[in-house]
């Protein structure tokens, strides 16, 4: 029986350096600090699970916490919870208005509604612009979790109740 042979170590590396890159296009580590996010995530912060199957069909849902790139900075990633899809409407209470997101946006604000700068500030945020969603705080130990889905009440308009165009 002939012995074993080995990989030349060099190919071993390489072989590992591309398992990894694989794996991040699934998901990743995210480093999430912010006032925005509180209580779902902590200031000073926590390391969540990006999920980034997501992106390949955009499959994301009304609640998902989001990381996303600034459509004015692209080199700064935002963390918020995506409150509305393409299509629904939104209503700003703040504002006293009613909008339509439109088609390829989304609307994405933080828990912390009075500290957090979001689409209430700089609009509807492109589905192209997202990164993947968290799904699970890993750290610190004491907060592992699932990261759960929820929308603020009344804030997405059903159907009946959505403003109606004119006919001409």
């Amino acid at each position: 029986m002939a012995p074993a042979r080995a990989l030349p170590a060099p190919l071993v590396v390489h072989g590992r350096r591309r398992q990894l890159r694989r794996r991040r296009k699934y998901c990743k580590l995210c480093y999430l600090k912010g006032s925005s996010m509180v209580p779902t995530i902590q200031a000073q912060g926590d390391v969540g699970l990006l999920d980034r199957r997501c992106l390949a069909g955009y499959d994301f849902s009304r609640g998902d916490v989001v990381v996303f790139r600034l459509s004015t900075d692209h080199g700064m990633k935002m963390v918020q919870r995506m409150i509305a899809l393409p299509g629904d409407w939104i209503q700003i209470p703040e504002k006293r208005d009613i909008r339509q997101v439109p088609s390829g946006h989304c609307w994405v604000e933080g828990d912390n509604a009075g500290n957090s700068w979001d689409s209430r500030h700089y609009g509807p945020v492109p589905l192209d612009l997202m990164e993947g969603k968290i799904t699970h705080i890993i750290w610190p130990p004491h907060r592992v979790r699932r990261v759960d889905r929820m929308v603020p009440e009344g804030r997405i308009m059903p159907l009946s109740a959505t403003p109606r165009r004119k006919q001409q």
